[in-house]
């Protein structure tokens, strides 16, 4: 049985960035002790920078608490300063739910993300017009692919399905 408590420090930390504007540090915990359906990390990154892309989940919601540093909260057309201790809601929805924390304070912004956790989750990118769509665990093989927006609808429901292979099945049978 895993035990049902993990101090920060023991817990594993993984970090990310990419170009000049995106970078974080994140600490897991809800998944150390075995959480299957809730979600919690410890995200930090530094000023100048935001952790991850505008986007919003179709499924999931997020709550973030604040515990350290400064920034905005940009959600939907709208962005709110945020500083220690405040404590935002991000519910699912459309492009109007996206959401992104960014560091304009002097030091590390570090938050507590609590988050539900439905694996089955598309996730849309309204600054760069492409729509992810998650199908296993984080990490695990091929648990995401990316489309861009431009795709979408682009192909028929029923295109390419011909029914040949119904075709043989009822040969077989009849």
């Amino acid at each position: 049985m895993i035990k049902p408590v993990i101090n920060v420090a023991q817990a594993t930390t993984h970090s990310g960035e990419s170009g000049e504007f995106f970078g974080y540090s994140m600490t897991e915990l809800a998944s150390a002790l075995g959480a299957k359906g809730i979600g919690a990390n410890l995200t930090r990154f530094p000023p100048g920078k935001a952790a991850f892309p505008f986007h919003h989940h179709y499924v999931n919601e997020e709550h973030f608490f604040t515990l350290s540093g400064s920034g905005v909260l940009r959600q939907g057309e709208d962005v709110h300063a945020v500083k220690q201790n405040d404590y935002i809601v991000s519910l699912p929805g459309g492009p109007e739910r996206a959401h992104q924390l960014i560091n304009t304070g002097s030091e590390d912004l570090l938050y507590l993300a609590i988050s539900t956790g439905a694996i089955m989750e598309a996730v849309g990118y309204p600054d760069s017009a492409k729509t992810g769509v998650r199908t296993a665990l984080y990490g695990e093989a091929n648990s995401r692919f990316l489309v861009p927006d431009a795709s979408r609808d682009t192909v028929g429901y029923w295109e390419g399905e011909d029914g040949s292979q119904v075709a043989q099945i009822v040969a077989r049978r009849g």
